[in-house]
């Protein structure tokens, strides 16, 4: 069987947890014996090499529109579905505040759009323009063969935004057991809180600079501002204390001594469909703190410390109180359980083969 991964143009460009996800899913599916290849909204691609096509990110339909209609192939949609509407309509600033008027599909239409028209992404389907967000995604919905949600909850969010009978396999998001190899001898600095994930709003850096400025605690934050939001950036350096480091995005395997070194991670995020940073730094044997709003919870349950994103001193408990704890080993042997990218490839796989014998 032969694949073609079909993603966001910026995939590479500015990567995100979906970057992960697309290339650690593919290089285990190789391993199971499932031929596969990335390729970008923007690629012009010869659809008679595939079996099926497996699209990314519900959120930007135009791609999925576009290169579906175009092949007449098969194909399933790892859906990623993070929901921006609490931080649009409450946090944003400048601009963006007409956002607080607007439903979400619109919301999303008009961003589509804003990237389209400053250059800073392709629009694969030009009939994305009359359909808008919401009509977009359900004619992908309804002529998908299967959608493949991050967990049951997403599944839920999707049935509910957009009432349509689905076809769904659950494939979690995972780490790789291999890179990210624990050391049990290591000691950990029971002061030291990590934030791994692109600077942006949803991420909330900002609440969390204010919850550990000249505290204990030395944060350090690792990743890159989204493209269109250097003034965020640049709002959050200018805040932060003494005890707060940036540190630019690097690739995985350079995050290790970090996870290794932190009895914290946290990712107070706006939302989060899973938090892949949470899992690799579980694994890792941080303490995990964690939003309170999105799918996390179902990954984690009572095994990490929650915190309210709007609220730094909810932040900060969340944190004191982690850094005091005991690391759970429970955790540890869950996450190797069940989310391990074998294992998400594993579960695609499944999906694959239902879908090309239907």
């Amino acid at each position: 069987m032969k694949v073609a991964f079909i993603t966001r143009s910026t995939l590479f460009d500015v990567p995100g947890g979906d970057t992960v996800q697309v290339v650690q899913t593919a290089r285990h599916l190789e391993q199971l014996g499932i031929s596969t290849e990335v390729k970008l909204s923007k690629d012009e691609i010869n659809y008679a090499e595939y079996d099926l096509l497996h699209f990314f990110n519900l959120t930007r339909p135009a791609d999925i529109l576009y290169h579906s209609k175009k092949a007449g192939k098969p194909f399933v949609v790892s859906t990623i579905l993070c929901n921006y509407t609490e931080y649009d309509k409450h946090h944003r600033k400048g601009v963006g505040m007409i956002f607080g008027f607007l439903p979400a599909n619109s919301i999303e239409y008009l961003k589509t759009i804003a990237r389209w028209v400053l250059g800073k992404d392709h629009l694969a389907s030009k009939e994305y323009l009359w359909k808008g967000q919401r009509r977009s995604i359900t004619e992908v919905l309804k002529n998908a063969a299967m959608v493949l949600p991050n967990s049951e909850s997403e599944y839920h969010r999707i049935i509910k935004a957009y009432p349509c009978k689905l076809k769904h396999t659950v494939v979690p998001n995972g780490v790789d057991q291999h890179l990210f190899k624990r050391d049990y001898k290591a000691e950990k600095d029971p002061n030291l809180v990590l934030n791994v994930a692109r600077i942006e709003g949803i991420k909330n850096q900002l609440n969390l600079i204010k919850a550990l400025n000249n505290t204990r605690f030395n944060l350090i934050i690792i990743g890159s501002h989204a493209p269109n939001q250097k003034p965020y950036y640049d709002e959050c350096r200018s805040i932060a204390a003494s005890n707060i480091t940036f540190i630019d995005h690097i690739p995985q395997a350079e995050l290790l001594k970090y996870y290794q070194k932190a009895k914290v991670h946290i990712l107070p995020s706006w939302f989060e469909t899973t938090g892949l940073s949470s899992i690799e730094g579980a694994v890792m044997g941080c303490n995990i703190v964690i939003t309170n709003k999105g799918d996390a919870p179902e990954y984690f349950g009572s095994h990490a410390f929650y915190c309210e994103p709007g609220n730094p001193e909810s932040i900060l408990a969340a944190v004191e109180k982690a850094s005091q704890s005991k690391y759970d080993e429970n955790l540890y042997n869950m996450i190797l359980n069940r989310y391990t990218w074998k294992q998400a490839a594993t579960e695609t796989l499944k999906a694959y083969q239902q879908t090309i014998t239907q």
